[in-house]
């Protein structure tokens, strides 16, 4: 038997409580009394602050989500390992050998989240029922609807990544106390009985009856089939527009949005393996209508060293959905507290050599000799290593105590290193500690509120330039045919398909901005030239020495379409690596390929690679049996 349940007091608790921690900390005029004094008559609806605040709470619990989402997408990839300061549970991730008792493994706070989120849809559904009317006008109840939508939506989805199989939770089941019975119950029918209480506090009806509720595990599939079905059948509009009334921009994207939908169905629609579905809803956030023709296209807004800046605020160019944090509001966070090796902080995970070899062996202007025979043919310029922009002192750095490596010792281990001169080179190294940090970029080192980004537009343009290095079409004579050049300008000089924008759009592509594989011009001037560096899908590719950029050899791919393809998505995989690392994303990535692969062996010879020899043999067996990728947490 389910306990009775008195709905007024649960929104008193999101009220009373989650309202003091409100996220979105650029939205501190949220707590400012008078800020909708001016609201018109027309969006004024009874009881209308009590339903923000709920949702406000339902952001409050997604906050509690972005640790254990960050540890699990990238511990258990290849860029971030532990350090001897690591705690038992960090340590069981490492190793896979996870256990219930783990709090990263418990799902705990994705049942808080999916409570709130059944709560509000219940009271929506109940109280305004014209939601569930296609054919009514649009009104913020149905704006909020699609919030809570989504967040529902995304929390399952997210969970079923990490555990493989998750129960579905009927939204009669309102607390955690009553899904937490569900769960663990094997009893498929709870009799329920419901006092439905007014917003005054006095109880309008009793309702009894018995629902049967089975207690079924949903695996990716289905998860991804009955969100996607519901997100694009029974949303009208997304995200309440509270920047009109006080002109805060940030409001939009750190709220469930139209763009934020469509990033959260791409990437479910892309996971499946649904390639076409997956385009239609990334290309209506890069193709949109928007008078801001700036918004989500790659340029010079965050080119350069401005690519750091991406990490320093929330930014419509760059953002589509972010959860803010605000020490000032007490909305914090552990990322500083387990990256960072300076301060009261308790620096428990680093990056992998895995991950900083990504930045510092990237070539700019490099020029091979042409020769009709490959095995002749060599560099004549080898060209400058290192990402400047993304890698060093933006997504990692390099401590000696609490000094950080200098940039001048920084480029001079990198020459020795290209010369040759490995002994001089480590010698640099000596005493180093390497460090995340990407969520230290205009932080000191008490506040521990870095923002979680869970969607914005790199991370689109890389998913396209993956998804469209498999589109085919009929060209003028009929035949079906592959053209890559849509694939390549998403990831090297925004060279893409513009046309369809019916836009002017400046494009630099995600490489290009940050001096990869483009001629950089502000205002006409060119002002950085490299050439030649273009990641390209010749018939002819050749490999290179990472650290002297030598020619040791090539593949010949002439007329090897699927060695095309699988080339090219390994090297948006490697893009994706410096672009979004230590963002959560990492190991859902290798997920994805390796599955559509059908071979698991490409995930863990990846993943085995950060692991020192003997470990390494033990976690590649583990990791070529698929269900060591989850945590078992429902079995």
């Amino acid at each position: 038997m389910i306990k009775m349940r008195n709905l007024i007091k649960i929104q008193a608790i999101f009220i009373t409580i989650l309202i003091s921690s409100v996220l979105l900390s650029s939205c501190e005029d949220f707590l400012n009394p008078e800020q909708e004094l001016n609201i018109t008559e027309d969006r004024l609806f009874g009881d209308w602050y009590e339903y923000r605040s709920i949702a406000m709470g339902m952001y409050g619990l997604a906050q509690q989500l972005a640790e254990q989402i960050v540890v699990l997408g990238e511990l258990r990839g290849d860029l971030l390992e532990i350090t001897p300061n690591a705690n038992p549970d960090l340590v069981e991730i490492y190793n896979f050998n996870i256990s219930k008792n783990n709090r990263y493994a418990s799902p705990t706070n994705f049942f808080k989240l999916i409570s709130a989120t059944n709560n509000l849809i219940r009271i929506l559904h109940r109280e305004q029922p014209q939601v569930l009317d296609p054919d009514s006008p649009v009104t913020n109840y149905d704006r909020l609807y699609g919030e809570a939508l989504c967040m529902r939506a995304w929390a399952y989805f997210n969970a079923v990544r990490i555990y493989g199989k998750v129960p579905y939770i009927h939204e009669s089941l309102e607390t955690l106390e009553e899904i937490e019975a569900f769960v663990s119950s094997p009893v498929t029918n709870i009799d329920s009985v419901y006092y439905v209480f007014g917003l005054d506090g006095n109880i309008t009806d009793t309702i009894y009856k018995s629902i049967e509720l089975e207690r079924n595990l949903y695996n990716t599939d289905m998860i991804i089939s009955k969100f996607t079905k519901q997100l694009e059948q029974e949303i009208k509009a997304v995200g309440v527009n509270h920047y009109i009334d006080n002109n805060d921009v940030s409001w939009e994207i750190t709220v469930w949005n139209t763009y934020a939908m469509h990033a959260l169905l791409g990437q479910m629609y892309i996971t499946r393996g649904d390639l076409s579905n997956a385009r239609k809803h990334f290309e209506k956030i890069v193709y949109h209508n928007a008078e801001d023709r700036t918004r989500y296209q790659l340029d010079f807004a965050f080119g350069l060293y401005n690519w750091r800046n991406i990490f320093m605020g929330v930014d419509n160019r760059e953002h589509i959905f972010t959860l803010p944090f605000s020490k000032a509001t007490f909305q914090q966070n552990k990322f500083q507290h387990l990256f960072t090796s300076w301060g009261p902080h308790t620096y428990q995970l680093k990056p992998t050599k895995i991950a900083t070899d990504l930045w510092e062996t990237v070539w700019r202007y490099q020029v091979i000799a042409a020769s009709t025979n490959p095995e002749r043919s060599e560099m004549r310029s080898i060209g400058v290593p290192t990402d400047f922009y993304r890698g060093y002192g933006h997504s990692y750095m390099y401590m000696k105590g609490i000094t950080p490596l200098s940039q001048q010792n920084y480029m001079n281990m990198i020459s020795l290193r290209v010369q040759g001169d490995e002994v001089n080179s480590r010698n640099i190294m000596e005493g180093v500690d390497t460090v995340v940090f990407k969520y230290n970029i205009g932080k000191n080192i008490f506040d521990q509120d870095a923002d979680f980004i869970v969607y914005r537009a790199a991370d689109i343009h890389l998913y396209l330039a993956e998804i469209l290095i498999y589109h085919r079409y009929r060209d003028q004579a009929g035949n079906m045919t592959s053209d890559f050049r849509f694939a390549l300008g998403y990831l090297n000089d925004g060279a893409f398909d513009l046309e369809k924008a019916s836009l002017a759009r400046s494009q630099i592509g995600v490489r290009g901005r940050v001096g990869i594989g483009v001629n950089l011009a502000w205002n006409g001037r060119i002002v950085q030239r490299w050439d030649y560096d273009h990641i390209e899908l010749d018939d002819i590719i050749y490999i290179h020495d990472p650290y002297t950029n030598e020619i040791t050899g090539y593949r010949n791919l002439l007329g090897n379409l699927p060695a095309k393809q699988r080339y090219f998505v390994d090297q948006v995989l490697n893009e994706r690596a410096r672009e979004l690392a230590f963002e959560g994303k990492r190991f859902y990535d290798l997920m994805r390929v390796a599955k559509r692969r059908n071979d698991p062996s490409y995930l863990a010879k990846i993943v085995s690679s950060k692991y020192p020899s003997g470990q390494r043999e033990h976690i590649y067996s583990l990791l070529l049996d698929e269900n060591n990728w989850y945590i078992n947490y429902f079995d």
